[in-house]
Parts: C-alpha cells; sequence; structure tokens
C-alpha cells in the first residue's frame, strides 16, 4: 500500500501529547471545497480565528507598537529541513533565532520554529490573509513559539501569548536574487514529489538544505510598516492565542519562481489520492475568517 502518512499528518507541529496523538491519528484534513475542518478540530470553531480580511482604513494606529522596536533577532540555520508533508512546503529552522519588541511581551523572546508557504494555483488567489479583499499569489509565514514561558512549540500552542507569526505578502514582479527563496524553488533542493521524477534529491518528502538564512525574507530594515491582530493558527488544530504581525510591502517574485512552487505534489509517484484531490499541491490556505470584534492595529500612519 502507498505510504499516505505526510498526507494524513493531522495538526500544525509534530510532537503531541499522548491523549491527542490517539484521538487525532489518522485524520486526514485538507483545502478540497465543502470539508469543515470544526467538525474534527473544535478550535477552529472559536471567535477568534485567521486568517482575516484586513481593511487598511479601519485599522487603528497604535504608535505604543514603536515604543520597543520589532526585532528579529535571526541566525543563519546550518542544515535546515525542507519538507513538504502534503499541505504545504516547511522548512525547520535548527538554530535558534529569537523575535521581541513590537506588540509581544516586554521581555518575552519567541523562538523562531519554522518557514510555512501557502500559494494559489493561479495569479489571482494564494495569500490566506487578504488586504482590503486584495489576495496575493503567495504568503509566507514565519512561526515563532514563546521561549520565556515554554520549554517547548507544542507548550505554547492554544495558549495566551503564546505564538506569534510573521506573515510576509509575495507578488509577481520581476526575479529577485532572494537566495534563500532560490533555494526552495529549484529541484535541486526541492522536495517536489512530483509524479514520475526522476530528479535524485526529490525521491523523498523531505530534504536536507546546507544553510538558511531567514533575515532575508524580511522585506524593510526598519520593521515599522506593519500590522497586528490576535488570532489562530491557520491549519488545523487551529488554536488560538498567535499573536499575527502582518508586513505591508510584499516580497516580489517573477512568475517562473511562482511556477516552481506550482510544480510541486502532494504524494509520492505511485501513491492512492485521497479523494476530491488530484495531486497537485496549491490553493493550500484557508478562507478568511471573520473578524468579530478583534482591532486591527497598525505600526505606521
Amino acid at each position: 500500500m502507498a505510504d499516505l502518512s505526510f498526507i494524513e499528518d493531522s495538526v500544525a507541529f509534530p510532537e503531541k501529547e499522548e491523549d491527542e496523538e490517539e484521538e487525532e491519528e489518522g485524520v486526514e484534513w485538507g483545502y478540497e471545497e465543502g470539508v469543515e475542518w470544526g467538525l474534527v478540530f473544535p478550535d477552529a470553531n472559536g471567535e477568534y480565528q485567521s486568517p482575516i480580511n484586513l481593511n487598511s482604513r479601519e485599522a487603528r494606529y497604535d504608535p505604543s507598537l514603536l515604543d520597543v522596536r520589532l526585532s528579529p533577532n535571526y541566525v543563519v540555520c546550518r542544515d535546515c529541513e525542507v519538507t513538504n508533508d502534503g499541505h504545504t512546503i516547511q522548512v525547520i529552522l535548527k538554530s535558534k533565532s529569537v523575535l521581541s519588541g513590537g506588540p509581544l511581551p516586554q521581555g518575552h523572546e519567541f523562538e523562531l520554529y519554522e518557514v510555512r508557504f501557502h500559494w494559489g494555483r493561479e495569479n489571482q488567489r494564494g495569500s490566506e490573509h487578504t488586504v482590503n479583499f486584495k489576495a496575493f499569489p503567495m504568503e509566507l509565514h514565519l512561526i515563532h513559539w514563546n521561549a520565556t514561558l515554554f520549554g517547548s512549540i507544542d507548550e505554547a500552542v492554544g495558549k495566551p501569548h503564546g505564538i506569534a507569526i510573521i506573515a510576509l505578502f509575495v507578488q509577481k514582479g520581476v526575479e529577485n536574487d532572494l537566495q534563500e527563496l532560490e533555494k526552495l524553488s529549484t529541484c535541486r533542493h526541492f522536495p517536489c514529489l512530483s509524479t514520475g521524477s526522476n530528479c535524485e534529491a526529490c525521491q523523498g518528502k523531505s530534504k536536507t538544505i546546507p544553510c538558511f538564512n531567514p533575515n532575508t525574507l524580511l522585506p524593510d530594515p526598519l520593521l515599522r510598516d506593519y500590522w497586528v491582530y490576535e488570532g489562530s493558527l491557520t491549519i488545523p488544530p487551529c488554536s488560538e492565542g498567535v499573536t499575527w504581525i502582518l508586513f505591508r510591502y510584499p516580497l516580489t517574485i517573477s512568475q517562473l519562481q511562482i511556477e516552481e512552487f506550482r510544480r510541486l505534489r502532494t504524494h509520492v509517484k505511485g501513491a492512492e489520492l485521497v479523494e476530491g484531490c488530484d495531486g497537485i499541491l496549491g490553493d493550500n490556505f484557508r478562507p478568511t475568517q471573520p473578524l468579530s470584534d478583534r482591532v486591527i492595529r497598525a505600526a505606521f500612519q
């Protein structure tokens, strides 16, 4: 039988408590139309879910966000694991990079755990968040956990001030020399899982790249132009307690670079596809959720 373990992974992070693992073991989830995550993952029914549509005119300027500058102290990660889990591409970072300041609790350090990517099959869609109902072809997330309060990311998930995620929109434009993205959008480094692939570097769902520098993903060296709101993880279990930091200015990559992501597959060669899945990895974004009574804050006017 084909190995579908990477398609059946049911939660955002691999380590879980034993009772949770037994409860969710083998549960499938996906982005197919009509799939209701809340039937299996109760947190997905919460009032403060993500992603959302961000109405820039209704965002409230909060100068206190600049009292302590948002400070990512990122270091180059050696031997990072790049994984295609059938839902997205993840870069698992092993070096200790931390984020502090800005909207985060004073004196707390949030450790960078991974980078995730979400993209559409067409340029008109792909980002999870939208700005004034405009979607971007891609959105990437830098996911951090509060290392001051908790001992691991699994302890931090679902807790107040447990998780902080930097979201970066990606738009089509001229090809850039963003080296870290190039490492992920070339076959020799990317676990493409494409049907019939003969690339020796793409024979599995994971690959190791020699180094990855998350600093190169940040668009603005001053890190001043961003929005903030409180929400949830955008993938199961959709736990709340997440501080979202969305940068105003998107990264720019070429159409060719975007198409490299669209070559990816959800399965290994010969695997049996789940019902409703054509095997193409894309449109892996959750629909926007109601804002409810939440306030979106802006660090700029």
